[in-house]
């Protein structure tokens, strides 16, 4: 919260003329970082604006400097006062999972850093703090088997514009280990036909422009989608679109809650774990073509990982051959 008699017209002023930020996304100046000085406020403004530029860490990123600059104010430490032990103190007793307190205290360390390279402060109070040890060797993502995920594929009934929308949104997710942001921003044009073969377009986090070959199956899915929506003649229209109460298709995009309760209330109607989500998919795929012999450099290629360690998260090959090995202790 901030402190009586501390201004709060610093984000109105800065971002009046700058639509395409949303203020919930920043919220107010800390107390902290306001009775700094204009020159501070600003700063950290351009930091979680000018510096962060996805939306989603934007705002995990606010959040995460909203709770250490309140956590600083009612110790009453002025910005120039906050020094090592400080930071290693609210990292030591911050509440949150490992993999949050590792972000926060990210978070932490670049605002400052930014506020250095401003002029606003010397030193970074938050350089030599460590985090807590966090190792990740098998992500958590619940993966189905392919017999499932074919399963989940085939009870969707596509005697409905809804149920061909679902079963494509579902394939490609599964097909190209697409995100559900990219698959949700998809327009019309994002299928087009190149050569002989059709491809997606997927715009993946990071600004990554990527583009993937169809999977025949794919493929039939996305053509019968398409062809009952008629949605050739909207090149620049949303693909997947939402319903409206007549189960019609509307010009809106579908959003990624919409997709997530689509994908919930497939699953539960499929018998499938109610874990299920949007992101089984893209672990369900790569495990799935990773045991049909792919290797984990391509897989990492269509799944647009930076690192093969971040692809390898998505293998679950090795559950099975634990089970099986586990089997064998016979008491």
């Amino acid at each position: 919260m901030a402190e009586p008699g501390v201004p709060q017209t610093l984000v109105p002023d800065i971002l009046s003329n700058v639509p395409a930020i949303s203020l919930p996304d920043i919220g107010i100046v800390p107390a902290t970082i306001a009775k700094a000085g204009p020159d501070a406020g600003r700063r950290f403004l351009e930091f979680l604006t000018a510096h962060i530029r996805n939306k989603n860490t934007r705002l995990a990123y606010a959040r995460a400097l909203q709770q250490f600059f309140a956590w600083c104010a009612e110790r009453r430490l002025a910005l120039e006062d906050i020094e090592p032990i400080h930071v290693a103190s609210y990292i030591e007793r911050h509440p949150g999972a490992k993999p949050t307190v590792k972000q926060h205290l990210a978070a932490i360390r670049m605002c400052f850093d930014w506020l250095i390279t401003g002029g606003v402060l010397l030193v970074n109070p938050a350089h030599a703090v460590r985090g807590p040890a966090h190792v990740v060797t098998r992500g958590k993502t619940p993966v189905l088997s392919a017999d499932e995920a074919r399963t989940l594929l085939d009870s969707i009934d596509t005697k409905t514009i809804v149920g061909l929308r679902d079963r494509a949104l579902i394939a490609l997710m599964c097909f190209t280990f697409a995100r559900v942001g990219a698959t949700v921003g998809m327009r019309v044009e994002d299928y087009f036909q190149q050569g002989k073969r059709w491809w997606v377009r997927l715009h993946e986090k990071g600004g990554k422009r990527h583009e993937v070959p169809v999977h025949h199956t794919l493929e039939a899915y996305l053509d019968a989608y398409c062809d009952a929506g008629q949605l050739w003649i909207d090149p620049k229209g949303a693909l997947f679109r939402s319903a409206n109460r007549k189960r019609q298709l509307t010009a809106r995009a579908l959003d990624r809650n919409e997709a997530l309760q689509m994908v919930k209330r497939r699953a539960r109607a499929a018998g499938l774990p109610d874990t299920t989500c949007c992101h089984t998919f893209r672990a369900t795929g790569i495990t799935a073509y990773l045991n049909n012999g792919g290797t984990i450099e391509k897989a990492q290629t269509i799944a647009a990982h930076s690192s093969p360690r971040t692809t390898k998260l998505y293998d679950r090959r090795g559950d099975e051959i634990t089970l099986d090995e586990i089997e064998r202790i016979g008491i």
